[in-house]
């Protein structure tokens, strides 16, 4: 028995044994066989497997999603993309597009077509139209339910989108009726395809009639003074319009709805989307 009846306690040698000089470690080293081992091989094929997995697995970040957003609009719009366009469209520098799109490549999100085109993937396909659906439901319940109008319902829903889960967005829908478009008209994707037979109002004949089907994606996140523009004159989804003039010379539209006449630019007229009526507008 030691010194007040206890056993005397043993620390272990590695309390015990005195701190080894950097030399002395690098010396130990040198006594270990470092003969170096063959890293395995990795193929490019299962590179991008095991990225494609990685990223499958995760939801994109918000900075990506704005990148996805933007594509599947364009190509909505028949429009070509390029990384020029992307940049303005994004209010970013050409080399920040060019950085994203490299990783979003690797990611399998997008890929590069002729003309130096990007397009979106299968998979980038799925991740935009989830963020697009998201965006337009929103709107909805912003528009529908708490009365805000276009512009302001298109801004608060790009800062909700990335806050709301698969749950709340598909319990929203249903509790908003289920609805197929957003309130510019524009098909949710999964409920709805875009309308067959659209035109846009810039290439309908004039002393013809149509419906206004949609109001184009690009006018809402690149011209939110034009959304207002066409509320205040009522040139909505679902308006009946007869189309009065083109005038190709000064490239303008001169329409009326049933309350008023109104004069388009031919670009803002490209922005509204129609259905053309076929019968002959009223006498």
């Amino acid at each position: 028995m030691g010194t007040g009846g206890r056993d005397p306690i043993h620390l272990p040698s590695f309390f015990s044994r005195p701190p080894e000089s950097d030399g002395a470690r690098i010396a130990g080293l040198a006594s270990h066989d470092l003969t170096p081992v063959e890293a395995p091989m990795i193929s490019a094929e299962m590179s991008m497997t095991a990225e494609r997995g990685e990223s499958e697995g995760r939801a994109p970040t918000e900075v990506v999603s704005r990148y996805l957003e933007a594509i599947y609009y364009m190509q909505s719009e028949n429009e070509p993309v390029r990384s020029a366009r992307l940049a303005d469209w994004l209010g970013v520098s050409r080399p920040t597009v060019t950085a994203a799109l490299r990783r979003m490549t690797r990611d399998g999100m997008v890929r590069l077509k002729g003309r130096k085109e990007i397009e979106l993937t299968e998979l980038g396909e799925k991740e935009a139209a989830a963020i697009v659906r998201r965006h337009r439901i929103m709107e909805r319940w912003l528009t529908d339910t708490l009365g805000l109008d276009w512009v302001t319902a298109d801004e608060e829903a790009a800062r909700l989108e990335h806050a709301v889960s698969d749950l709340v967005e598909q319990r929203l829908w249903e509790a908003l009726g289920r609805p197929t478009c957003c309130p510019h008209g524009n098909p949710i994707p999964g409920y709805a395809e875009f309308s067959p037979g659209e035109l846009r109002l810039s290439e309908v004949r004039g002393g013809t009639r149509a419906v206004v089907s949609r109001i184009s994606e690009v006018a809402e996140r690149e011209a939110p003074a034009l959304l207002r523009y066409l509320l205040d004159r009522r040139l909505v989804p679902g308006k009946q319009i007869e189309i009065l003039e083109v005038d190709t010379v000064g490239r303008t539209v001169r329409a009326r709805t049933a309350d008023r006449e109104v004069t388009l630019s031919h670009e803002t007229a490209s922005k509204v989307w129609t259905i053309p009526d076929p019968a002959p507008p009223r006498q």
